[in-house]
């Protein structure tokens, strides 16, 4: 552990597994969703509307997490975050008739986002600002890595019975958030504040270019990398470059795998050169990503962008944070929430208003909107004062 996290807080490495923890859950889950809400006989859209229940949770409960965390600390929220993570999993699996699937779903996204909000409050408080943008990769790594490992897990769990995949992340997730709170109760986070201890509020934060600029990045990356490229561009693959759907599986985990391994050295990047440059060299390879997809119209292309978006999301969601943390000092939950609620609203437009110009006018046409978009983000980048040289 040492070796891993180097001179990091220990509380860095403790976020960093249960992050780990969270994602490896949930993406054990993801498999068995379809399969269980099938068993109850409702269609594709009944489905749809049990995965956009816990985004939508999400986004509408976001600032209101980041105001319980600004009232009654990281740590409190982050355990009853987790708590209700792992009861309402648990409730979901056990659910008779898919309404009450779809509520305890939802619930779920409360859950997640109280957790999020307090462990990235938290995560960017006890780091700091030197070695913040690598402390943010870590962090990230750790649930980039259980993205990847937890759907194979729930493949297996689903052949047994759809409903043990609930079951086991909320047993999981009960470990992980006990084991949590005992370790970081221990921390003292006394001192771990900004100079006169008082909170930064979303209208303070929006006073400095950095934050504006994070803001737009990651509404940006919400719409581009977690909203269009898991929906359009997989049609775009089927529709336009007949390729099998094989492809559309390898393609994210290309991406996911290079994101992964590159935050660790994104990370170092946002702390050595600046959160700046992190910012412009990630939304540069988006953009350059979106642009090769929509004139090399072949698989090669189609590959290569991804690798694109992953190296390019790496640099970004480290950059980002760590400009948050800049300039809330980890004493901003609700700035920190409106950070995370903006890739949440990305998300959620992105694949809508790019799936609707698809079908109306052309896949090339909804990649050149997602790209004018990134581009926003890349001239907010630009725009964040350079730092004074040292003398």
């Amino acid at each position: 552990m040492r070796a891993l996290f180097g001179e990091q807080p220990r509380e860095v490495g403790i976020l960093a597994v249960v992050a780990f923890t969270v994602a490896v859950g949930f993406g054990i889950q993801s498999p068995a969703i379809p399969v269980f809400a099938s068993e109850f006989g409702v269609g594709s859209a009944a489905v749809g509307a049990l995965v956009s229940a816990f985004a939508f949770m999400r986004l509408a409960t976001g600032l209101p997490g980041g105001r319980l965390v600004n009232r009654f600390g990281e740590r409190t929220i982050l355990t009853a975050g987790m708590a209700l993570l792992a009861v309402t999993s648990v409730l979901a699996g056990l659910s008779w008739n898919f309404t009450l699937l779809l509520i305890f779903r939802g619930a779920c996204g409360i859950g997640s986002a109280m957790y999020t909000v307090s462990a990235m409050s938290l995560l960017l408080r006890v780091t700091p600002a030197s070695s913040r943008g690598r402390a943010t990769g870590l962090f990230q790594g750790g649930y980039y890595l259980g993205t990847v490992t937890g759907p194979a897990l729930g493949g297996g769990l689903l052949s047994l019975s759809p409903r043990l995949p609930f079951f086991v992340y909320g047993v999981a997730v009960a470990i992980a958030g006990a084991i949590a709170t005992v370790a970081l109760n221990r921390a003292d986070l006394r001192g771990r504040t900004d100079a006169k201890g008082t909170r930064t509020s979303v209208a303070s934060a929006l006073g400095h270019q950095s934050y504006r600029a994070a803001l737009t990045t990651n509404f940006g990356l919400g719409w581009a990398v977690f909203g269009v490229r898991v929906s359009v561009l997989p049609l775009f693959l089927l529709h336009v470059l007949k390729a099998g759907p094989a492809w559309i599986g390898i393609g994210l985990a290309v991406g996911a795998v290079l994101q992964a391994v590159t935050l660790p050295v994104a990370g170092r990047v946002a702390d050595l050169w600046g959160r700046r440059l992190s910012l412009i060299a990630g939304e540069g390879l988006i953009l350059v990503s979106l642009v090769m997809v929509t004139t090399w119209q072949a698989l090669p292309g189609y590959l290569a962008a991804f690798a694109l978006m992953g190296l390019g999301t790496a640099f970004c969601t480290t950059g980002g944070a760590a400009a948050v943390g800049d300039v809330t000092q980890g004493r901003g939950g609700t700035a920190i929430a409106t950070y995370q609620m903006a890739a949440d609203l990305g998300m959620v437009v992105g694949p809508l208003v790019a799936g609707q110009i698809a079908e109306t006018y052309s896949y090339e046409t909804a990649f050149t909107t997602t790209a004018a978009i990134v581009l926003a983000g890349l001239l907010m980048a630009i725009a964040i004062p350079r730092p004074l040289p040292k003398s």
